[in-house]
């Protein structure tokens, strides 16, 4: 068997951890359609990126599919478990964290994670092991003993994301896990994130950072409107909106004769920013043309400022497929499992 042969028999035996299909929800008596249609999937030991503006469905398919929502028609299953049949033994298999820390802020990280581990059953001996396990994991076993009140944003960040992962989950949920991060904190979530999958955990990551999704995703599935618009890895989605564009940047008595340049270099018409001082137009050519706009500009005499080939990133892959950019405004509030067990006790 060949190489082609081998990735296309892998591709067709790809278990499936999570299958959403034909989702639809309504709120409102109907007036509202958050889920219109929505259809999707996971492959075992990978991780699905949900990319989408605010109100554009991501959590609530987190919700139906961690089993905090029942769907108006349609179908999902997780790790093969029916969520509307069997909700009960969905929980036992997944971790969710929400777009906000679920942890009780006058307690300790120490105390919250040992009071995690009890509500999922665990013996107070168990208990307090997995804790330790897990501030080590987390990077915070020098704050165990630290009201969570004290900590930053990233550290609450991670000890939410730490306490999902009591019961060791196949399958975890993360509904924007580094919204309101700073860069630093932002990064520090990456890392973590990589090294859970790196441990062979299937990850849906829902987001709008168009950066996260590009860092994070072995698979982006963009959504809009309640409906999955485009899929695939980061690379297939940027071809959608085409190659590579040349941009040069001169002084504005240049713009013209740059212009000219640019229109002749790529075939097409050129986009001018005059504000910028900016002239750009896809190409088909690579670094032939930046080599050809180069010495075009050189032989009339003009020095640019800039000039250089931009490949499409997902933020134009975004706007092009939707129309808008990406809102950086939060979703309805995730309802955690915790908080569920919680209420029962």
């Amino acid at each position: 068997m060949n190489l082609a042969q081998r990735v296309k028999a892998t591709t067709l035996n790809a278990v499936k951890s999570v299958i959403a299909e034909n989702l639809v929800k309504t709120y409102d008596k109907g007036a509202v359609k958050a889920l219109n249609g929505l259809s999707l999937d996971v492959e075992e030991g990978t991780v699905l990126g949900v990319l989408g503006p605010n109100g554009a469905g991501k959590t609530t398919t987190v919700r139906i599919l961690a089993t905090l929502l029942t769907p108006d028609s349609g179908h999902a299953t997780v790790a093969g478990i029916d969520v509307i049949k069997n909700p009960d033994q969905v929980r036992e298999v997944i971790g969710l964290s929400g777009q906000y820390a679920a942890v009780d802020e006058t307690l300790t990280g120490w105390d919250n994670l040992v009071m995690f581990s009890r509500l999922y059953h665990l013996s107070p001996s168990a208990s307090k092991k997995r804790a330790e396990e897990l501030l080590e994991q987390f990077s915070l076993t020098d704050a165990a003993k630290r009201p969570i009140r004290t900590y930053s944003g990233g550290m609450r960040r991670r000890l939410d994301l730490a306490a999902s992962l009591i019961v060791r989950p196949k399958i975890l949920f993360l509904d924007e896990p580094t919204t309101g991060l700073d860069p630093r904190g932002r990064q520090e979530m990456w890392g973590v994130i990589d090294s859970l999958v790196k441990d062979g955990t299937t990850l849906l990551l829902t987001t709008q950072y168009l950066e996260e999704a590009d860092q994070l995703a072995d698979d982006i599935a963009v959504i809009d409107h309640g409906t999955v618009i485009a899929r695939g890895t980061s690379d297939q989605l940027k071809r959608q909106v085409g190659g590579e564009r040349l941009e040069i940047v001169v002084e504005s008595q240049d713009l013209k004769t740059a212009t000219e340049i640019v229109e002749r270099v790529s075939g097409g018409k050129a986009l001018v920013e005059e504000s910028a001082r900016q002239v750009s137009a896809p190409v088909t050519t690579g670094s032939k043309a930046l080599i050809e706009a180069a010495r075009s500009l050189d032989d009339a005499g003009i020095h640019p400022l800039d000039i250089g080939l931009k490949r499409p990133s997902l933020d134009d892959v975004f706007i092009a497929l939707t129309g808008h950019a990406a809102e950086d405004k939060k979703e309805e509030e995730v309802v955690d499992p915790r908080a569920r067990k919680r209420k029962k006790k």
